[in-house]
């Protein structure tokens, strides 16, 4: 796919191809497979290379890989800025204050990526039952080992609210990623953890109809969907680095199939974003709530709102079959 310099209806150019494969090249936006902790032998030396971060590991099977030294990569200032250890996201940003792009490098021969579970996700981001669901619930039986996705820092590890027993990590490029649910927590705020290594056990703790992982991804305390960088279904990352679009910090923003033009899309201005930005937020703007009364029933509302019952159903995440509850937000348009 030849992408030339182009000018959009308002005018904007498109940067050049050249340009954008300078920013992420073409090799790193390939899959990436996860990795399996147990077929690596045991470490029998080290050797320091010409990055203080990176050391060079000899395993007793003849083979060696580039490893981060951990003693050095948490000096660095993301694991100093907005750390605390008891609240669940101390971040205080502005959404408008975040960059409309931000460059997610996730994997190279020094950082690793293992799944956090291979499977169908049965429940995703979005509103779900007229409540903002911040990440995808994955099926895993209680007992079941929780392994980390990336390198981090454990910044939160305890008890809390709907989460029940939660693992929040801090990765090196600001990512954190969420583990609720959890029937044991097997690490302490502090700790670092490697791509891979276990973490916690899985279970139903906290606000949960049975056991489950639910995992969450979040730049700066704004979620988004982790489809967006993880295929769970295949268990592999999507790719090595990802361009994180301001506008899919939030919950409308759920994941879809991509194609050649959601590709480009990254390469567009900074103006298109905007512009692309504020339509979004105008639709967001047009959107109608109703609070379930008794009497109530879907057909009802459908007729009221000049909808149908499917519509409403996909728009809350729910079948024509659900209970309406009294009080609860459904979302009508």
């Amino acid at each position: 796919m030849a992408l030339a310099v182009s000018v959009s209806a308002g005018g904007q150019e498109q940067m050049t191809m050249k340009h954008a494969q300078e920013l992420i090249p073409r090799p790193l936006l390939r899959p990436v497979p996860s990795l399996d902790p147990s077929e690596k032998a045991v470490a029998v030396d080290t050797i320091e290379t010409s990055d203080p971060r990176v050391v060079l590991v000899l395993r007793g099977d003849g083979t060696w890989e580039y490893v981060k030294d951990s003693n050095v990569v948490l000096s660095e200032d993301v694991f100093a800025s907005d750390w605390n250890t008891r609240v669940v996201n101390p971040y205080n940003v502005k959404y408008e204050d975040l960059p409309m792009r931000i460059t997610l490098w996730l994997a190279d021969s020094a950082s690793h990526f293992a799944c956090p579970y291979q499977a169908k996700v049965f429940s995703g981001f979005g509103f779900r039952h007229g409540r903002q669901h911040q990440g995808v619930d994955l099926p895993y039986p209680t007992g079941t080992p929780v392994r980390a996705a990336f390198d981090g820092k454990v910044r939160y590890a305890a008890r809390s609210g709907g989460y029940g027993n939660l693992i929040v990590l801090r990765h090196e490029n600001g990512l954190e990623t969420y583990y609720g649910h959890l029937s044991k927590i097997q690490v302490q705020a502090g700790d670092w953890v490697n791509a891979g290594d276990v973490i916690g056990l899985g279970g139903s703790t906290g606000r949960s109809t049975g056991p489950h992982l639910h995992f969450e991804t979040r730049y700066k305390g704004f979620a988004f969907d982790p489809r967006w960088l993880i295929d769970f279904e295949n268990g592999v990352l999507r790719q090595s680095a990802y361009v994180l679009r301001r506008k899919l910090l939030n919950p409308s923003s759920t994941y879809v199939p991509k194609s050649e033009d959601d590709e480009e899309e990254i390469y567009l201005t900074e103006e298109q974003e905007r512009a692309e930005e504020e339509r979004l937020a105008r639709e967001r703007a047009a959107m109608k709530y109703h609070k379930i009364k008794s009497g109530d029933t879907l057909s009802g509302l459908a007729v009221k709102y000049h909808t149908t019952v499917s519509a409403i159903c996909k728009l809350n995440g729910i079948s024509a079959k659900s209970t309406l509850r009294i009080g609860q937000n459904i979302r009508v348009q």
